[in-house]
């Protein structure tokens, strides 16, 4: 008797879990050891971070792909918030859902009226407490948001990211012996990843 093929196993739900792994995937090319500690406090293994990000890019590229916003309702759940907000002549609406990983921080999504999205990234959780950030030298790994360093050192310039996911700021800011120095920061998903002095002292 010829054995009957076995069904193939439905994928396993793609989880909050999984999704910030695919975030940490994206951090991991700046900042390694970082990743590593937060891979272990989530108790995933580097196969896991990779599977992850697999599964993410082959959602995101499929031509049945759900929308974006319906693709994080499906994956986070329903939002804890979602504000409306006004950016220049825009109406849209800030939706933020919460990440284990990065307790001050939310995962923000800003949707057009018509429910496209425009952004995401990570942003600082409503009424937690920013970082100071005076110098160059507080500008360390995950420390703050694009907003918070934008905001910090006015007036900063965005400049084009170098990936998807990735975005940059152009300004100016004091050195530990308050020298002051041209300076980029990159960001990745939102949150601070490094940053290189571009200038000679001003």
């Amino acid at each position: 008797m010829v054995p009957m093929p076995s069904a193939k196993r439905p994928a396993s739900p793609f989880t909050p879990l999984d999704f910030q792994l695919v975030l940490l995937r994206r951090m991991a090319d700046h900042n390694p050891d970082l990743v590593e500690d937060a891979r272990h406090q989530l108790g995933a293994s580097l196969a896991d971070m990779r599977e992850a990000n697999k599964r993410w890019q082959a959602m995101v590229r499929s031509p049945r792909s759900r929308t974006p916003l319906s693709r994080y309702r499906s994956v986070l759940g329903e939002p804890e918030s979602r504000t409306p907000r006004r950016i220049g002549d825009l109406d849209c609406e800030a939706w933020l859902w919460p990440l284990p990983l990065w307790p001050t921080l939310r995962f923000e999504v800003l949707t057009a009226p018509n429910r496209a999205v425009w952004n995401e990234w990570l942003v600082r959780a409503p009424g937690a407490p920013g970082p100071e950030l005076r110098t160059l030298d507080d500008l360390t790994p995950w420390s703050c948001t694009v907003d918070e360093a934008a905001r910090a050192f006015a007036p900063a310039r965005p400049l084009e990211g170098s990936a998807p996911t990735r975005w940059g700021l152009a300004f100016s800011a004091p050195d530990a012996r308050g020298v002051r120095r041209e300076a980029a920061a990159e960001f990745t998903w939102g949150l601070v990843q490094r940053v290189s002095v571009t200038g000679r002292p001003g």
